[in-house]
C-alpha cells in the first residue's frame, strides 16, 4: 500500500470514529433535552392509605366456602 492511500485510509477512518462518537453524544444531549425534568408535576396523586382501618379497600370479606373448596366435605372441582 503506498502512503498516500494509507493516509487516507487512516484519515477516512478517524472520520467514521468522529461521526459515529457525534452521533451517539448529539441523541445523548436530544434525549437529555427532551427527557429532562421539567420540575414539579401539576398533578398531585396523593398516597393511598392501606392501613385496614383507614382504606375500606384494604380488607376483604372472608370466603364462605375457604380457599378452592366447593362443598362441606371437601372435595375439589
Amino acid at each position: 500500500m503506498n502512503p498516500l492511500k494509507m493516509k487516507e485510509s487512516i484519515l477516512r477512518t478517524w472520520l467514521w470514529i468522529i461521526a459515529l462518537v457525534g452521533i451517539i453524544l448529539g441523541v445523548g444531549y436530544f434525549t437529555f433535552i427532551v427527557v429532562s425534568d421539567k420540575g414539579r408535576p401539576s398533578w398531585d396523586y396523593r398516597p393511598v392509605k392501606n392501613i385496614p382501618s383507614e382504606s375500606p379497600y384494604a380488607t376483604y370479606p372472608k370466603n364462605p366456602q375457604g380457599q378452592h373448596v366447593n362443598e362441606k366435605e371437601g372435595r375439589t372441582p
